[in-house]
């Protein structure tokens, strides 16, 4: 995950919508602040530069066709690095329309980077933000952000440690970059986007050799028959040992569920089903970092997780072409 250098947010904030920042060549010293893309695109300050990957149906390495299985219906989609401030707007506002509209998080609006109809922190200004678009109405329909380490350093931590001690990490923090904020529309939930913008962050990842990538696996607190809450701590108790990280690398939710898990444990309730997205992560090779931390913004749970490039299967390094 990627981000801007400090001062982008003066850049991005005065510059013409479509107008590209400088292009540059970048080198690949992970610690710096220097990050390489695919060749061939814009470019952002004086040391990152910053491509269209390119369409889904090629590999971000190669020109190697990724199989799909498309229906006839189905739209051709394009993934490529954010480069323009309408750009990161694009992705602001379907987070919005996601995580406000459809998930019911409550947004605040009263910070000085708030903007209505848009979900936008104080992180955003240090992140690449990575795209999907519809090739035929070129609307952006499926987003991550990325922050490297020397952004996180420039923003002042993880976004993660707003919700976890996370000083177990340290030792990672090199080549180890962070995602959040991933979203697809409702319209395009298939596999395919959220593929391409696997494809996209594997190539990062390679081309800068970066090593780590942890994030947030959000759980809903809401479930049928179940004690606000309840769901999630299940979830939790239920996860496999094999699932959970070394204990060195593990993280303390700040706020944990306002639940007991000795509670959840006594109580004869039937398993709850583990979201599609988290079991995804965990059959790459992901693990958990420990026990969720409780968003009442967001009303969710959020499940600490880190994948090591080491560590993803062989059948996932072929589909994502590393």
């Amino acid at each position: 995950m990627t981000y801007a250098a400090r001062t982008l947010r003066a850049v991005r904030r005065s510059e013409p919508t479509g107008t590209a920042v400088r292009t540059t060549t970048a080198v690949t010293d992970p610690a710096s602040d220097s990050h390489e893309f695919p060749a061939g695109g814009g470019g952002r300050m004086d040391s990152i530069s910053i491509p269209d990957v390119g369409a889904l149906g090629s590999s971000p390495l190669s020109s190697t066709p990724v199989p799909q299985n498309r229906s006839v219906a189905s739209p051709a989609l394009s993934v490529g690095w954010a480069r323009h401030l309408d750009e990161v707007r694009a992705a602001q506002r379907l987070r919005h329309q996601i995580f406000a509209g459809e998930l019911g998080a409550k947004l605040p609006t009263d910070q000085p980077h708030s903007l209505p109809g848009h979900d936008v922190d104080h992180f955003d200004d240090f992140c690449e933000h990575l795209l999907v678009r519809d090739q035929v109405t070129q609307k952006v329909v499926g987003t991550y952000r990325l922050l490297t380490p020397s952004q996180a350093r420039r923003a002042g931590g993880l976004y993660s440690e707003g919700e976890f001690d996370c000083s177990a990490l340290a030792p990672l923090r090199n080549d180890m970059v962070e995602l959040g904020r991933s979203c697809v529309h409702q319209d395009y939930r298939s596999g395919a986007a959220i593929l391409a913008l696997w494809g996209a962050l594997a190539d990062f990842m390679q081309r800068n050799r970066l090593q780590s990538m942890v994030g947030c696996a959000s759980l809903p607190l809401h479930h049928p028959g179940l004690t606000y809450g309840e769901g999630a701590a299940r979830i939790w108790a239920q996860l496999p040992a094999k699932s959970h990280c070394q204990p060195q690398w593990q993280v303390r939710p700040l706020l944990a569920l306002p639940l007991r898990e000795a509670e959840i444990a006594a109580q004869p309730q039937p398993v709850v089903e583990l979201p599609p997205l988290v079991h995804g992560y965990l059959r790459m090779g992901a693990r958990v970092l420990g026990a969720p931390a409780w968003d009442p913004d967001f009303q969710t749970a959020d499940l600490p997780i880190m994948l090591q490039i080491a560590d993803l299967p062989a059948r996932y390094r072929r589909m994502l072409g590393c």
